[in-house]
């Protein structure tokens, strides 16, 4: 099983979508500073979404379309909108 997954900085409240095998080791690894797009001194990495998908090439199908097609980006997020963290 793959996930296709969002994440958000508690303190700047940046996300960052990717995919993963294993969810609790990956978001544990992002809140390390162990991937250099999420290394923040502050704040902490939490999950706000994810997909689960049997076939690893159809996650990263969905994972390239949610990181390089805005159109799927802007449904994804309004559909979870009162999930996500708000800027203040």
């Amino acid at each position: 099983m793959t996930a296709v997954y969002l994440i958000q900085n508690t303190a700047t409240k940046e996300r960052y979508i990717g995919h993963t095998n294993n969810l609790q080791r990956r978001i544990s690894e992002h809140n390390r500073g162990l991937q250099t797009a999420t290394k923040r001194y502050v704040g902490q990495w939490i999950l706000v979404y994810a997909e689960i998908y049997r076939n690893f090439d159809d996650a990263l199908v969905r994972e390239h379309r949610l990181k390089n097609h805005g159109r799927a980006k802007q449904e994804l997020y309004k559909r979870i909108e009162n999930s996500m963290l708000r800027k203040s």
